[in-house]
């Protein structure tokens, strides 16, 4: 059984809110979407992203009749072709959007997302939002992030952690959504455990100190209050950013 919350925030220093989120319990549809560009376009491309996300997984779960323009991958599920194609048309709305308005130029926005169904979880993640996971296996997060900085720990293993935080190119994206016609979107699909998950945008967890999120994670409490927690430790750390976290947890049934 799946309990969900979600909760938005912009912050202490945007005027604005870039972010954009789906919590939808009968969907099994959870995204977190970070947008950036100037004139308001980072607004506009995750408004564009999220909905495009849940106008398909609607479609496809209500109805049968749907095609495939981008093919079916035979290694993932039905779950995993259904939120790939979503992502994938969530990318080519956002460009087209970029590419034929001149206030729009340039812009983008992350998106992470999960689709549960039934007993099994499909994740797809562009950029650097993240989602995590904290079951009997432990916490970690499930994503990688598309960063330079994270590109060069990849390769780099003599990278510490306090080499990271102060790195001037660490905030650098290496992929985004509507940025190119065509996106790189890391997919993966498990099979769904009793524990928590936990899709937000860099807002929090760049906000908080290191192991700060798996912390407030274990305090336990209600998802509203674990949510306002974390919402609240972004802002005491600065809250530089928009803060978005979208919170699920699967109660194993007895």
């Amino acid at each position: 059984m799946l309990e969900a919350f979600a909760l938005s925030d912009p912050g202490l220093v945007r005027k604005g809110n870039e972010d954009g989120y789906i919590c939808n319990q009968k969907l099994g549809l959870f995204v977190v979407a970070d947008g950036m560009g100037g004139h308001s376009a980072g607004e506009v491309a995750s408004r564009l992203a999220i909905e495009t996300v849940d106008g398909f997984i609607r479609r496809s779960h209500d109805d049968a009749d749907f095609t495939w323009p981008y093919g079916v991958d035979q290694q993932l599920t039905l779950g995993g072709n259904r939120l790939r194609t979503a992502i994938y048309l969530a990318n080519r709305r956002v460009f087209g959007a970029a590419e034929s308005n001149d206030d729009y130029t340039g812009m983008g926005t992350t998106l992470t997302g999960m689709l549960v169904t039934d007993d099994h979880l499909a994740y797809g993640h562009v950029g650097d939002s993240r989602l995590y996971s904290l079951t009997a296996d432990g916490f970690r997060q499930v994503t990688r992030d598309d960063t330079w900085v994270a590109t060069i720990l990849a390769n780099d293993p003599s990278m510490t952690p306090a080499d990271v935080a102060k790195h001037p190119m660490r905030h650098v994206l290496t992929n985004v959504l509507g940025a190119r016609d065509q996106v790189e979107v890391q997919l993966g699909e498990f099979r769904l455990v009793p524990g928590l998950f936990l899709l937000c945008s860099d807002g929090l967890y760049g906000m908080i100190e290191e192991g700060g999120v798996e912390q407030r994670l274990r305090a336990g409490g209600s998802l509203e209050e674990m949510g306002k927690a974390l919402l609240q430790a972004a802002l005491d750390g600065g809250g530089h950013d928009n803060v978005t976290v979208v919170l699920v947890r699967n109660v194993a049934q007895r």
